[in-house]
């Protein structure tokens, strides 16, 4: 039986709010999760992004604070990047607008004053990156005394950016008693250590099992030689499939990120492509991202920096021009399709260099992802001579990383070359050690000085 909002103990305010959103089912893990944080408990969330997780925090988090009080923030919520910060501060936002609660989100990119001035102003709930959070609490613009909660939302994500060092302190500094909430979409060995070091026997709930992409997504794999022909299917694909409406490309470097967008720019035109990379300013990135939402734009380049917290609702496709080299990011990727029960197109493109990463990826999703046949009007390039080597190179350093013995074609043709080298010069220094002993001792000097 469906369970809907109505069936929890939330005031009218929130309820209203929900029904305004649109909202009436509540997915497994509000289901799971929002009786238990209502009760008090600590509580730990294994649950990929689309999953509705954010509302399984924050609907209980505005129950239990009801109304602005005093100046000093109540609850603290903590986000790896500053894109999920924002999504966070807008669901916030969404379900507390029939109240007076403030929030203020603090992120890096951009000078903190304006930021400081609203912590000032006075704050119920700060959403914040940990980075920004210690800058702005060293200042002594933070009040910390006053938390009755703390979350730490997508902590794997912040253990693999090396948040580690910054959330303990964060844990140093906030009071003792209070309220620990830990969402995470995987269960790694650091998530593990960081949630026996911050909760207090905790109610965990699992949604799904670990990384598992949405039932919702139906995933596609193409193996293709080289980039040139990633961009010849890439073109035939986008021709043929004509119910994209919403597409995000991901790519996994800025440089990949910023080809592919001006290739398609050129396709479609600069009104229908973005990009969205970590070099990109902080007012591109929110201007890309809403654009997109917005439906101005109907595809979005993205690198992993992009891959969690952009909740879009209708992604129909999602397309991995790169194959993620952490394997994680994959589940990330394709959540961005398929999600609230929609169902969505996942697309990876794999040169023969990733496929190492694809098996990798098949034994944590459990999956074998279905291999498509290119298209018979897609242009198969031929593979350059340098990124054939950069193949090779990069299928002997995988080899070597499941078997230290392994001697690559590659790495054998370098010692080869490196022992006659090292001969060569062994020879050398031998007769010219002879040579220095020989000569004069001002050379023997000279020798040793060198």
């Amino acid at each position: 039986m469906a369970v809907t909002f109505e069936d929890f103990k939330f005031n009218r305010q929130i309820l209203n709010a929900i029904a305004d959103a649109g909202y009436t089912e509540a997915t497994p893990i509000q289901q799971k999760a929002i009786p238990p944080i209502m009760n008090g408990q600590d509580v730990m969330g294994i649950a990929q992004t689309g999953t509705g997780k954010t509302a399984a925090y924050v609907l209980p988090i505005i129950m239990k604070l009801k109304y602005a009080q005093g100046d000093h923030a109540r609850a603290l919520i903590i986000s790896p990047t500053r894109e999920l910060a924002m999504q966070i501060e807008e669901n916030v936002k969404m379900f507390a607008a029939n109240t007076d609660l403030r929030v203020v989100v603090l992120y890096g990119g951009l000078g903190p004053k304006t930021q400081i001035e609203q912590i000032n102003q006075g704050v119920d709930i700060i959403v914040a990156s940990p980075g920004r959070f210690m800058d702005i609490y060293l200042a002594g613009h933070i009040v910390t005394k006053t938390l009755q909660v703390l979350v730490l939302d997508e902590a794997d994500k912040m253990m693999d950016m090396g948040f580690m060092p910054q959330i303990n302190r964060i844990l140093e500094v906030v009071p003792v008693k209070r309220q620990n909430l830990l969402f995470s979409a995987t269960m790694s060995e650091k998530v593990h250590q960081l949630s026996a070091n911050f909760l207090e026997f905790p109610t965990v709930i699992e949604v799904t099992p670990q990384a598992t992409p949405a039932q919702t997504v139906n995933q596609h794999l193409y193996h293709v030689p080289n980039i040139k022909t990633k961009i010849n299917l890439l073109k035939t694909l986008l021709d043929i499939e004509g119910d994209i409406t919403k597409l995000i490309v991901f790519c996994k470097t800025r440089a990949v990120a910023e080809d592919v967008y001006k290739f398609l720019t050129r396709k479609y035109g600069e009104k229908e492509v973005k990009v969205l990379h970590a070099n990109k300013g902080q007012n591109t990135r929110i201007n890309s991202i809403n654009s997109f939402k917005n439906d101005e734009v109907k595809i979005l380049v993205a690198t992993d920096v992009a891959s969690r917290g952009i909740d879009v609702s209708d992604v129909s496709h999602v397309i991995n021009f790169d194959v993620p080299v952490v394997f994680e990011d994959y589940v990330h990727r394709i959540g961005r399709t398929g999600r609230a029960l929609q169902s969505g197109e996942a697309i990876t493109f794999c040169t023969p260099s990733e496929e190492y990463y694809v098996g990798k990826i098949e034994k944590l999703i459990k999956q074998t992802i279905p291999v498509e046949k290119i298209p018979d009007d897609v242009f198969i390039e031929e593979t350059p001579y340098e990124e054939r080597q950069e193949q090779a190179k990069e299928i002997d350093l995988q080899k070597r990383k499941e078997d230290p013995d392994f001697k690559g074609a590659f790495h054998e043709k370098k010692t080869l070359n490196q022992r006659k080298k090292f001969d060569a010069n062994k020879d050398k220094s031998k007769y010219g050690s002879k040579a220095a002993r020989q000569g004069t001792g001002r050379s023997s000097k000279s020798k040793k000085r060198h």
